[in-house]
């Protein structure tokens, strides 16, 4: 529903609604700030595609990342490790740092967190743990609420249809499932 383009126009959009509430959060006041003051003006997040197949590699699930200031690219394979072990997890990282580390391997990250919603998994990286899974979960529901508009406005454009296609159509995949099931329409057998 998305191109390249429109994908990285939207999440620069995302990216600077959440650069507005890193920098208010960092230039707060002790007891200003909801979540106390940030620790920098600076972030990194990586987002994964909730569409790819779990047989697909990490490296290739990566839908988009989002750096915000200054040396915030040092952030990412932080953010890109939290979001590795969620998906291998199905869980947020940051259970499984304080309740089960033994699931954490070698070069694993030792802090967490990410956040899932409605199966799209946001990691960010750089502030205090709670304000990391914040910004996570600010980012991920803003996104899941942007596709959603995108989605119904593509609906619309295209009306009633089976299929997220131009043609209407199925991917190959799905009709490669069942080549094994018999063609004549008479024949039950096998059928349940």
């Amino acid at each position: 529903m998305l191109n390249d383009t429109e994908l990285t126009v939207l999440l620069r959009d995302l990216g600077r609604r959440r650069a507005q509430n890193i920098l208010r959060n960092f230039t707060a006041a002790p007891g200003e700030a909801p979540r106390g003051p940030y620790p920098r003006p600076a972030m990194g997040f990586v987002i994964l595609d909730p569409t790819v197949d779990a047989r697909v590699g990490h490296a290739d699930a990566v839908l988009g990342a989002i750096t915000i200031g200054r040396q915030a690219r040092q952030f990412l394979p932080k953010a890109a490790a939290k979001a590795a072990a969620h998906r291998r997890l199905g869980h947020n990282n940051g259970v499984s740092v304080h309740t089960d580390p033994h699931l954490l391997g070698s070069g694993a990250f030792r802090y967490g967190h990410s956040a899932e919603v409605r199966g799209l998994v946001v990691a960010a990286s750089s502030q205090a743990t709670d304000q990391d899974l914040f910004e996570a979960s600010r980012l991920a529901t803003e996104l899941v609420e942007e596709l959603t508009t995108q989605h119904i406005a593509y609906e619309w454009q295209h009306g009633e249809r089976d299929w997220l296609s131009p043609d209407d159509r199925p991917l190959a995949l799905y009709n490669e499932m069942i080549t094994w099931f018999p063609d004549s329409e008479g024949d039950s057998q096998g059928e349940s």
